[in-house]
Parts: C-alpha cells; sequence; structure tokens
C-alpha cells in the first residue's frame, strides 16, 4: 500500500495521495506563507480555547503555544523550511508542531476547519494592513501639507477641461488631495469595522458538536465580536472586496495627483521642477528627465482596479459555503496591498522633493482672462443682472480675442477705471472667502487645521 505523505491531514478517506501535478496545481504556501504571523496567533488563541473549556489541559495549551512561538522564530529569522508538498501555510505550520512537540500537536485542530482558520487569518491580515495603509496615507497627508505650508503664497491658475479657468492659490489645489485622502482614510476604517468579527468556530460549515468558547477566542485575538452565521462566516469575502475598492479609490486619487506632476514638470507649464533623485533619464536622448514615479504611481492604478475586478467575478456565483475558488482570493489581495503602500509612500517622499518655479506660476496665473468672471461679479454688484453680466463679459472677451486686445483695457473703457481693479490677482483670491473657498486666509486656516488632525 502507497504510503500517505504527511500533509494529507485529510487523507483517511483516500486510497492514494494526490498526483504531483494536482499537487503543484492546487498548493496555495508559495503565497499564503505571508498569512504564518496571523495563522499562528489564530492557533494559540485557539489553543488556550480549547483549555478554557476541558478540551486540552493547560500543560497542552502551553505546550502548543511554546511550539508555535518557537515555529515563528524559526520562519521570521528564515530557518523553516516551506514544504510545499504540506499544500498550504495551515498544514505547513500543524505539521512543524506535530513534529515539534508530538501528540499535543495532533489535538490542536480539534473543533475547527481549515474553512474557519483562514477566513479568521485573512481578517487579521487585513486589519493590520489597513492600519499600515492608513499610516502611509497620513504620510502622505502630512507631505502635501507641508508643501501647502511651504509654498502658500504661490498662485496658479485654476483648470476646467484642462482649459485655465481662475487663479487659485497652490496651497488649495494640494489641499484637495489632502481632503481626497481623508475620505480613503476612512473608507479603509469602515472596512477595518467590518472586518473585525470573529469566524473562529465557525468549523467547516456548521460550527462544531464540542463546547467552544468562541467569545472568549475572538477576545484573545483582539476582535470586536464574533461572526453570527456559520455559513456566512466562511464564506464572506465582502471585507476583502471591500479592501480592494478602498485601495483601487485611493490609486484613483494618487493616479489624479500624478498626473497633475506629469503636466505641471513638462516644459509647457513649467510650474514645477521634481528632484533628479525622483525621476529617470532616456536610454537615448541625454536631454531628457522623466517624472516616472509619478507616471508608475498613475500606471499602477490599473492594478488595483484589476485586482478589484478579479475579486468581484470570483464571488459572483459561488454558491455556499465554502468553495476552493476561494484560494485565488489572496494573490490579488497582497498584491494590491503591497502596490499601494509602495505607491502612497514613494509619492509622498517624491512631494518633498518638489521645486515650485514661481516665475512660471505668477506668468500663468496673470492671464486677465481667468478674471472675466470677476468682472461678471463686478457688473452684478452695480445691479445688472447675472445673464445679462455673463453675455456681456463673453462678448467683451471675444472681442479682446479678435483685436488682440487687453481685457482690463477693454473693461477700463466700457465700465469706467474702477473695473480694472477686478484684474488684481491678490485683490480676486483675497475676496473669495466663502468656507470652501481659496482666499489665503481659507488656505491658511485649512493648514493650520490639517497640521492639528496629522499631528
Amino acid at each position: 500500500m502507497k504510503k500517505k505523505s504527511a500533509q494529507q491531514t485529510w487523507g483517511g478517506r483516500f486510497s492514494a495521495g494526490p498526483a504531483a501535478a494536482v499537487k503543484a496545481y492546487t498548493e496555495s504556501v508559495s503565497f499564503d506563507w505571508r498569512l504564518f504571523n496571523h495563522d499562528i496567533a489564530g492557533s494559540i488563541a485557539h489553543a488556550k480555547g480549547l483549555a478554557k473549556v476541558g478540551l486540552l489541559t493547560k500543560a497542552e495549551a502551553a505546550k502548543i503555544e511554546r511550539g508555535l512561538r518557537a515555529i515563528q522564530h524559526e520562519i521570521e529569522s528564515g530557518k523553516f523550511k516551506w514544504d510545499f508538498d504540506c499544500e498550504d501555510v495551515h498544514m505547513n505550520i500543524e505539521a512543524a508542531l506535530i513534529r515539534k512537540i508530538g501528540a499535543a500537536g495532533k489535538k490542536l485542530h480539534t473543533g475547527r476547519s481549515r474553512n474557519d482558520q483562514i477566513a479568521t487569518d485573512i481578517r487579521l491580515w487585513i486589519i493590520s494592513k489597513i492600519r499600515a495603509t492608513n499610516f502611509e496615507i497620513r504620510h502622505l497627508q502630512s507631505a502635501l501639507v507641508a508643501f501647502a505650508e511651504k509654498e502658500r503664497d504661490a498662485v496658479i491658475p485654476g483648470y476646467t477641461h484642462l482649459q485655465r479657468a481662475q487663479p487659485v492659490l497652490l496651497a488649495h489645489h494640494l489641499l484637495a488631495y489632502v481632503e481626497m485622502l481623508d475620505r480613503d482614510a476612512g473608507r479603509f476604517a469602515d472596512c477595518s469595522k467590518r472586518a473585525n468579527v470573529c469566524p473562529l468556530g465557525s468549523g467547516a460549515i456548521a460550527g462544531s458538536t464540542l463546547k467552544l468558547d468562541r467569545a472568549y477566542v475572538a477576545k484573545v485575538l483582539g476582535f470586536a465580536g464574533v461572526t453570527q452565521n456559520s455559513m456566512d462566516a466562511v464564506s464572506d469575502r465582502d471585507f476583502v472586496v471591500e479592501f480592494h475598492a478602498a485601495a483601487a479609490l485611493t490609486g484613483a486619487h494618487l493616479s489624479r495627483l500624478a498626473e497633475d506632476l506629469i503636466l505641471w514638470s513638462s516644459a509647457e507649464f513649467g510650474f514645477i521642477t521634481i528632484a533628479d533623485a525622483y525621476t529617470t533619464g532616456s536610454s537615448l536622448m541625454p536631454q531628457k528627465k522623466n517624472p516616472d514615479i509619478a507616471e508608475l504611481a498613475r500606471g499602477k492604478t490599473a492594478r488595483l482596479y484589476g485586482n478589484l475586478v478579479q475579486a468581484l467575478t470570483l464571488l459572483k456565483s459561488l454558491p455556499l459555503t465554502y468553495n476552493r475558488d476561494l484560494q485565488e482570493d489572496k494573490q490579488p489581495l497582497f498584491k494590491s496591498a503591497d502596490t499601494l503602500l509602495s505607491t502612497l509612500h514613494m509619492v509622498a517622499e517624491m512631494m518633498r522633493h518638489i521645486h515650485v518655479n514661481h516665475i512660471k506660476c505668477e506668468g500663468a496665473a496673470s492671464d486677465p482672462m481667468m478674471l472675466a468672471t470677476d468682472l461678471v461679479d463686478f457688473l452684478v454688484m452695480k445691479g445688472m443682472a447675472f445673464r445679462e453680466a455673463h453675455h456681456t463679459v463673453g462678448a467683451l472677451c471675444a472681442e479682446a480675442e479678435k483685436t488682440h486686445s487687453s481685457l482690463p483695457k477693454l473693461a477700463a473703457k466700457k465700465y469706467g477705471p474702477a473695473a480694472t481693479k477686478v484684474f488684481d490677482v491678490r485683490r480676486a483670491l483675497n475676496a473669495r472667502t466663502a468656507i470652501g473657498a481659496p482666499s489665503p486666509k481659507n488656505v491658511a486656516a485649512q493648514i493650520k487645521r490639517w497640521k492639528k488632525l496629522l499631528k
């Protein structure tokens, strides 16, 4: 009779082990090994729970914990040998534990399944990654706020349809991204709340006939509560999709910021210069200085989008409860977390190494056409109806373009010398005092607010 290999914890039903090709196709330890810290934490908590209800002695639980801590140390130090025959991270650790401590290790899996085990591991992993992600989001917000404070007097054109629209403070533009990122942090925090329930004790599908103390185990692991339906507990990956969705939307914001930086650093705009350390050159053209960090930040957003679609497609039409399809949830999840963390960090570092070209900014922001709306407001204050004022100023702009004349001179000729005051950029910014508008006073207050919030 063919000897069953050590990893077949489910092998009693089978007369022979899986073929080598099947083993290679079904293994997941090549990527789910990353869950080892969370798997070990879950196993230690489970052992304590078994001891609490009398299914393990205290001595056995302590022996299991010591064995698992020793294995954890081996993994962290790079001495642990992952066995691809042992299918996944769970079976690798359990097999190593049995080799290390003997009979007590065989009792660890009492009352649990790999179904509730992996659901617990992923929840713990996502919660830890959300903490790391929100740290990097705050890091980038702080870099943007520091940039805004440093360049609080710089004025640039604001754009709609990528056409010059109205002048704004550069700081106001940057603070718009701080607001976006704050919403991103909020979405990750919401995801963490829904991930923060413990599925351990749900078994494969229908719990256990053993009297497990699920609430105690959840408390040991730091969860806020326990899942309330065993079938949902082992098959739920909503929190995975939520993580992907939050990552994708954060990616969208990073991509938009990257696009602004790419445009501003071009010769056509010339508003900023990105430090050499955060740019690259051309293999052919020696003069080139390319904003590759910003471009990669923009490009990597596609990966975040793709991983979200993959997660949604994976769950589509899956019947309850656990299906092996769910093994495929991990690689895109790991990739999204890695991509987002590195991108947030790199963009934050790049933001701290950007020089503003004030002459270029001031020159672009001094375009009098961008204050045409202020001239409309001037006429409204004189008693003219808005639609009439809008039409009149529009005609005046067309005349200025056609005759290559100065809009301020035409305005003064038609509406008197007082109209020329409208075309003072600093006056125009100071006049924008409504909540959320870009007056220097408002922007200074927002910088102060964000510095306090991010401290």
